[in-house]
């Protein structure tokens, strides 16, 4: 039997490197002024679906991804990865979305793709970590959920088999497909670019990478497994007031820039009886032991 699996990814901000400019006077982060990666976890989600493609043979892997334009990279680093195609959910009416109007954005892409067995993605992206928008979009879309998971071990006669990592411990559980999968940070690692891959796909790209630049269009056009796709509010018929701002009940009421210092600081030289005795000190004083 093959799969068609969907990977949901996302774009985020390096949070490694967030600084005074980070946020805007709204509440909303500013993407402009942070590197761009791939969200770590939904790097584990691929490697799983990668896993299931390899165990399947003929199964299908789409990456699905919301952002501006330039999330198509995103896509590029799927396809250099193994996957098969993508797609980029870009509009206007999308900027500012919390989980909520996210979730609803990507379960109308989902419904426009239509074929699919199972959807697969990180728990949470570290822009966020609010772990929602996975499962909203099993309740949106009405289909059973596996949350937590550090291994697909098998998709055979309509169930798939999961191993969950959870605080108590470790468990597994079988649910029907069509599904909802999030895995964990704990999951193995996401292969690295395949080097023919990388040479086949690098000239990748969306519409909207493309729409000044005849040369690169007709280029791709020669060439459809280059293309992208592009897809806007309209195209997958999502009520504008469920999009963006408009539909997210989530308001930042207030931003504050926490600076941690030390109170106090000491010098200790480096010999024996002057470590010895900060050590009795951190002791005495339960800093440590």
């Amino acid at each position: 039997m093959s799969l068609n699996i969907i990977v949901l990814a996302k774009q985020v901000p390096d949070t490694r490197n967030v600084g005074k400019d980070a946020m805007k006077e709204d509440g909303t982060i500013n993407r402009a002024v942070l590197p761009a990666i791939f969200n770590p976890e939904d790097l584990n989600a691929l490697e799983q679906a990668l896993k299931l493609k390899e165990m399947y043979p003929g199964s299908k892997v789409t990456l699905l991804t919301m952002g501006p334009g330039r999330a198509a990279e995103i896509v590029r680093e799927g396809l250099y990865r193994g996957a098969d195609g993508g797609i980029v959910l870009s509009d206007r009416a999308f900027a500012g979305s919390d989980t909520l109007a996210t979730s609803y954005a990507l379960s109308a892409a989902v419904r426009k793709i239509g074929d699919f067995d199972i959807i697969v993605g990180g728990r949470q992206a570290i822009d966020g970590d609010t772990a929602q928008v996975g499962p909203q979009i099993a309740e949106k879309l009405n289909l059973p959920q596996v949350t937590y998971a550090e291994e697909i071990i098998s998709a055979e006669d309509g169930k798939v088999v999961v191993k969950r990592r959870i605080e108590s411990g470790v468990e597994t559980v079988k649910a029907p497909m069509p599904l909802v999968v999030t895995v964990n940070g704990s999951a193995a690692p996401c292969r690295p670019r395949n080097a023919k891959a990388l040479q086949k796909y690098k000239y990748a790209a969306a519409p909207s990478e493309v729409a000044a630049d005849e040369s690169r269009k007709e280029f791709i056009s020669k060439r459809p497994y280059l293309g992208i796709g592009e897809w806007s509010a309209m195209d997958v018929e999502a009520d504008l007031s469920q999009c963006g701002l408009a539909g997210s009940p989530t308001k930042v009421k207030a931003i504050e820039n926490v600076v941690f210092t030390a109170k106090e600081a000491r010098n200790i030289e480096n010999n024996d009886v002057e470590l010895e005795g900060l050590i009795k000190e951190l002791i005495a004083n339960h800093t440590i032991g």
